[in-house]
C-alpha cells in the first residue's frame, strides 16, 4: 500500500451513470490486475474503494458508477484537480493459474478490473473469451475495448436489447480451462454453480479502512475468515463458503 497524490487527467461519461477517470501519478504499488485504490473525498469520512481498470508507469484508469454522494462528487471533478489516494490495495488476480484459454465474466461495474487482466493474459499469448453482462443496451460499456485486445467478446443483457438475452451464465462458451469473474454476489454464486473449471472471483464489499485494520469487510471461507480488502477481493472458487 502507498499513499499518493494523483492528478486528474480526464473524467468522462461512458454511459448515463458510468464514468472513466484517468489519473496520473505513482503506480509502483500495483502488482496485479484486480487490485483497487481508496480515494479520499472532501467532507466524507470514509474513503471510496474503486477497482482499477488499467495502469501503466504514468498513471491509472478507473471506471466507477455514480450511486451516492461520493461518486457524484467524483463525477463533478475536472482535469487538473488532485486526489489523495491509497494505492496497491488487495491481492488481485493470479493469471499464472490459468492455462491456454481463459474465460472472463463481468457484470456491470464488475467489468473494469477484467480489462487489465485481459491485457495481461493476451500479452502472455493466451486465448481469452469475455462475457459481459448488463441490464440493458444503454448500460453497455467496454465491449469495443475488449475486442481491440483480441478477445472473443459476448455481451448479454437482461432485457435482450443487446447481444444475448439473459445473464452471463446463459452465454458460457463450450471450451475454456479456467475462469475469472467480477460482479455482484448473486452473479458470482451463479457462475460458481455453472462453471466447469476452477477459477477466481473478485467480491464487492462495503469497506471501512480498505487495508485490513478494521476487520469490517470480513467474510467466511472454508479456511476461516478473510478480509475482502486484504486477503481479497479475489478469492478462489474452492475456498468460498456460500451462505444459504
Amino acid at each position: 500500500m502507498k499513499q499518493c497524490i494523483y492528478k486528474i487527467e480526464s473524467n468522462d461519461p461512458l454511459t448515463a451513470t458510468v464514468y472513466r477517470m484517468r489519473l496520473s501519478g505513482d503506480t509502483s504499488a500495483f502488482a496485479r490486475p484486480g487490485q483497487f485504490l481508496n480515494i479520499a473525498l472532501a467532507g466524507l469520512f470514509l474513503r471510496r474503494p474503486i477497482s482499477v481498470c488499467d495502469y501503466d508507469e504514468t498513471g491509472v484508469t478507473i471506471i466507477y458508477k455514480v450511486v451516492r454522494k461520493g461518486t457524484a462528487q467524483m463525477a463533478a471533478m475536472r482535469p487538473g484537480e488532485t486526489l489523495d489516494v491509497l494505492t496497491g490495495l488487495g491481492n488481485g488476480y493470479d493469471s499464472a493459474k490459468c492455462g491456454g484459454h481463459a474465460l472472463l465474466l463481468g457484470g456491470g461495474v464488475g467489468v473494469p478490473p477484467l480489462y487489465g487482466l485481459c491485457k495481461e493474459l493476451r500479452a502472455q499469448g493466451k486465448q481469452v473469451s469475455v462475457v459481459l453482462g448488463f441490464n440493458t443496451k444503454d448500460e453497455v460499456f467496454y465491449e469495443t475495448e475488449f475486442r481491440a485486445l483480441g478477445a472473443a467478446v459476448t455481451v448479454t443483457t437482461a432485457d435482450g436489447s443487446h447481444g444475448v438475452k439473459g445473464f452471463v451464465t446463459d452465454a458460457l462458451p463450450d471450451a475454456y480451462d479456467y475462469f475469472f469473474a467480477c460482479g455482484p454476489e448473486p452473479m458470482l454464486r451463479a457462475v460458481c454453480a455453472a462453471a466447469k473449471t476452477s477459477g477466481q472471483l473478485s467480491f464487492e464489499e462495503r469497506m471501512g479502512c480498505g487495508f485490513g485494520a478494521c476487520m469490517g469487510c470480513s467474510c467466511k471461507t472454508l479456511t476461516g475468515n478473510k478480509r475482502i480488502c486484504k486477503e481479497g477481493p479475489v478469492l478462489e472458487k474452492e475456498e468460498i463458503r456460500w451462505e444459504s
